[in-house]
């Protein structure tokens, strides 16, 4: 059985071969630490680069979209500057995701 990196958004996702069972998400609860950000020009359509800036890893850009699923139903195209989204802070996405 396969096995994703933990920072990967299908971690908890079984799989089966080469297909993956239902998709098993990862929830970013609310805290008190989260930020409110508006998303400034130099990130549009890319919240890769906003992930490497925040957390110094690129692969984290799904936390955004799994943290503002009402704002960010488009992960990437939605991502545009003025919206304002919740980041998570470092310990919630540390803690959560057991790093």
């Amino acid at each position: 059985m396969a096995t994703y990196a933990t920072t990967s958004p299908y971690r908890n996702t079984p799989v089966w071969g080469p297909f993956l069972d239902i998709w098993k998400g990862i929830v970013f609860p609310s805290d008190v630490s989260d930020a409110l950000y508006q998303i400034d020009p130099p990130y549009n359509l890319r919240p890769d680069l906003l992930a490497y800036d925040m957390y110094q890893d690129s692969n984290l850009w799904w936390l955004f979209a799994v943290r503002n699923p009402n704002t960010l139903v488009d992960p990437l195209f939605d991502f545009v500057a003025p919206t304002i989204i919740y980041v998570p802070s470092m310990s919630v996405v540390k803690a959560t995701l057991g790093l």
